[in-house]
């Protein structure tokens, strides 16, 4: 058979080559949307990509960018991986002491940053490494006050033809870089190459994962910066699709919009995204989408009340979907197979919540305290460990990490079931997990208990410290603005869904829950808010 290296450049080649008619929209921060088609995006990486060339970026420098979703960010996917350059995304809601050691620890040596998010880069003016020559804008602003030459994209572009042949080299050089969210400790950095990331598109487009297909409208809420948008920049122009960036603009009545201006049929974000979404649909009875698009949800569990709600009340079915910075990042999926393809809505609902089976190019194992397989009743759980060809075999800059086992599995930290349709579900994290008289309790079970009940907006569950049991769970609890619910009606929604040893010890009132930079509850800094709390005996 003919050697072809899977590289990034092919799949931007393909699109521009084969779905001409195709739209790219990409929306700035003033909500002004542009319009352009693959081979104007191929264009615009081929020049971008001589521009990169004559400013001395060569194969395998680190290229960091700070943006949101935008067709400039887009072509820079492109323009840096496919000349042989490393593209790194950087979170610009990661505090400013994890940037600055994210930018050393990367040795970037150019820096692009969306106007939008620049005061993110200038709070680490003073830290840039030395080995960072320039910062470019992504877009024409006004020139910011940094210890290094300043740019501009567009200008960059406008001086070049364009008549650029993408190199072809091996496909296991390296392509981009993302690092972890930094939940316990400093970011690590996850390399990808181009094989992996190739790969992962071309599972990231099968019926049973994002079914994406040339006629498909795909829009990204989850941001370019966060795992690589989920590889939907790179699963859409592979499969032909469209594809919609919608900026820095996520609330419901902008993305809804988009939805129906653009003809939106695909979507993926985190629960936020979509509870946020339910809420304002139903605010107003007018709020319909013309044409149901399908959602697809990850991040977190999104409790089975919101997914109801959105395909009872507005046609829109929402797949739950599993993954990890460390898997490129995507791992399973739960979509319907034949033994449950006959269950009625509510069920299939209910299993709904699950994260589904592993997506082909990835492998489970699930062992308990002692090392040992779980049986796969949906019931026993232990720590998920995962394989495959875009799953990460070591972190960045660093060896012998323990996450990553003798045998060659990463252990993602995450507690599940398995059942035996081979469908996990997210029990907690190995590290939240709730250790009651030496048995375990799921805090995100309890969260979204907790969610059920109408004043709760937001919930948390971590361990505190018991005399006898040595941890017992406490719910921490944000209300709903203009409701006053009691601890009392709130452990009552709980009450005969979870065992009567599970059942939270007592029930606090916050203002606020911390997140981490990527919407997650930030366990880590709530356990340290309460750690000298203590439950009498």
């Amino acid at each position: 058979m003919q050697e072809h290296q899977l590289l990034v450049s092919s799949i931007l080649r393909h699109a521009a080559r084969h779905h001409r008619g195709a739209k790219i929209v990409s929306v700035d921060p003033e909500g002004v949307a542009s319009r352009a088609g693959w081979p104007d995006v191929a264009l615009g990486a081929a020049r971008l990509a001589q521009a990169l060339t004559r400013l001395g970026v060569k194969p395998g420098d680190r290229v960091a960018t700070l943006g949101w979703n935008s067709r400039e960010h887009l072509e820079l996917y492109y323009a840096v991986s496919g000349m042989g350059a490393v593209l790194h995304t950087v979170n610009p809601r990661l505090f400013a002491d994890q940037i600055a050691y994210i930018l050393e620890d990367a040795q970037d040596v150019l820096v692009f940053v969306d106007p939008a998010v620049l005061p993110a880069l200038v709070a680490v003016a003073g830290r840039l490494p030395a080995s960072v020559r320039a910062v470019v804008l992504m877009r024409p602003a006004a020139v910011p006050d940094l210890p290094v030459e300043v740019l501009e994209q567009g200008a960059l572009c406008a001086a070049e033809s364009g008549d650029y042949t993408w190199p072809s080299f091996d496909e296991r050089s390296a392509s981009s870089l993302c690092y972890t969210s930094g939940t316990t400790g400093m970011p690590k950095g996850v390399l990808y190459s181009h094989r992996s990331t190739v790969l992962h598109a071309m599972g990231a487009i099968q019926p049973d994962a994002f079914a994406l297909a040339a006629v498909d409208v795909a829009m990204p809420v989850v941001p370019m910066f966060h795992v690589n948008a989920w590889g939907i920049p790179y699963a859409a122009p592979m499969a032909g699709a469209s594809l919609v960036l919608p900026g820095p603009k996520l609330d419901p009545a902008s993305l809804f919009k988009l939805f129906e201006t653009e003809g939106v049929t695909f979507s993926a974000g985190v629960p936020t995204i979509w509870t946020l979404m339910l809420q304002w649909l139903r605010e107003d009875p007018s709020r319909r989408f013309a044409k149901p698009p399908r959602l697809v949800v990850g991040g977190t569990a999104l409790p089975v009340a919101v997914t109801a709600g959105f395909l009872k009340e507005y046609g829109v079915p929402i797949l739950h979907a599993w993954g990890m910075s460390e898997m490129s990042p995507l791992g399973s999926l739960n979509a319907l197979k034949p033994e449950n393809a006959g269950w009625d809505e509510d069920r299939q609902l209910d299993y709904g919540r699950k994260q589904g089976r592993a997506l082909f190019g990835v492998d489970f194992r699930v062992l308990d305290g002692d090392g040992q397989p779980i049986a796969e009743d949906g019931v026993a759980f232990g720590e998920l460990e995962v394989q495959g060809p875009w799953v990460a075999g070591s972190y960045f800059h660093r060896d012998n990490d323990p996450a990553f086992t003798p045998d060659g599995w990463f252990r993602t930290g995450d507690v599940v079931t398995i059942d035996a349709l081979g469908e996990i579900e997210i029990v907690d994290r190995a590290k939240d997990v709730i250790k009651s008289g030496g048995e375990w309790i799921s805090s995100i079970t309890l969260e979204n208990l907790a969610l059920a009940h109408p004043d709760v907006a937001l919930a948390a569950a971590i361990p505190v410290h018991h005399p006898k049991w040595d941890e017992r769970p406490l719910l921490l609890v944000v209300a709903r603005p203009g409701t006053e619910p009691t601890a009392e009606s709130i452990l009552a929604v709980l009450e005969g869904k979870v065992a009567k040893w599970w059942m939270p010890d007592r029930v606090e009132f916050v203002e606020t829950l911390p997140l981490t930079a990527t919407g997650k509850l930030w366990k880590a800094e709530l356990k340290r808010q309460f750690k000298d709390y203590s439950l009498p005996g």
